[in-house]
């Protein structure tokens, strides 16, 4: 299979092949959804908590003797049973982050772009750079391109100039091929990869 690699003004300059044993067949759903939540998961600032009986405000006094006056005993103020105490077994700031095994995660962004190529969203460039840092060129850039939307950028060494130009655009990313993953691939409506980043991942995926 052969893709078109296009330049900047959105012209034909020539072709790439894609290997159909990378990108070919059925494409696996279920490694997507597990390497997406995986990234979600990471991606979670992890900072709900509350106070325990410890660090609620109130005195630790006991409020009246154990015995003898007829009502139930109790030692604090800060009993997680009376209202304004401590909250038992509350979240604590943690990271919610875990892995997985890196065949399910090359296999996720391999299905991912594979889904993409079949869907007709993938553009293959020549080249992902800008003259200046100037986010208009861009945009103009990628409405000849014919990406509208959002939309990852995919190149083997990312440009400085066009880093810059696009990092205040709603809904545009720009990854190195070796940090891609299949929540970008996904989260975007189209792919703009280089020829090098398009071959980069054909070695890495293969």
């Amino acid at each position: 299979m052969q893709l078109d690699v296009v330049n900047n003004q959105n012209e034909k300059v020539g072709a790439v092949d894609v290997r159909d044993d990378v990108f070919g067949g059925r494409v696996n759903t279920e490694i997507i959804w597990e390497s997406v939540v995986r990234a979600n998961a990471a991606a979670r600032r992890g900072t709900a908590a509350t106070k325990n009986r410890a660090l609620v405000s109130g005195s630790g006094k006991k409020p009246w003797r154990q015995k003898g006056t007829g009502r139930a005993r109790v030692g604090s103020i800060r009993n997680p049973l009376w209202r304004h105490g401590g909250t038992v077994f509350g979240p604590q700031p943690r990271s919610y982050e875990y892995q997985l095994p890196k065949k399910v995660e090359r296999g996720a962004l391999r299905a991912a772009l594979a889904q993409k190529m079949k869907d007709g969203a993938l553009v293959v460039v020549d080249q992902l750079v800008a003259d200046a840092i100037k986010t208009k060129a861009a945009a103009e850039m990628l409405k000849r391109l014919g990406v509208s939307g959002k939309a990852v950028l995919v190149d083997v060494a990312l440009d400085e100039n066009l880093e810059r130009s696009v990092r205040n655009m709603r809904g545009i990313a720009i990854v190195q091929s070796r940090r891609l993953t299949a929540r970008d691939v996904m989260d975007a409506t189209q792919v703009v990869a280089t020829r090098g980043a398009l071959e980069k991942l054909q070695e890495a995926l293969a």
